[in-house]
């Protein structure tokens, strides 16, 4: 139903309020993946385990993909290996925070 990219695209309007930083930019999403039924997975990490707003950036990242057309559940795994790291992150990430 959406590709891969197109679920990324719907993501970066996540952005992470610590950093000021989508999730795609910071690398903060590993996989996604949709089925013809619209169900779709995404496979992400958070910046650490003690983030405060886990859950709601887990729903954000809901919320961004259930407004496409279709889409009827959004799955989430959390998983923490490979655990994340400024090195995934997009080059003007590292660059604007100080890690380039």
């Amino acid at each position: 139903m959406y590709s891969k990219d197109e679920l990324f695209l719907a993501i970066s309007t996540v952005i992470d309020p610590e950093v000021g930083f989508n999730l795609v930019e910071m690398g903060l999403i590993y996989d996604a993946s949709c089925d013809d039924e619209g169900n779709a997975y995404v496979k992400m990490t958070l910046s650490t385990k003690a983030c405060p707003m886990h859950q709601m950036i887990q729903q954000w990242v809901k919320d961004a993909i259930k407004k496409m057309a279709g889409i009827k559940e959004v799955t989430i795994d959390l998983v923490w290996e490979p655990e994340w790291n400024i090195t995934m992150a997009d080059e003007h990430v590292k660059k604007a925070l100080g890690r380039a």
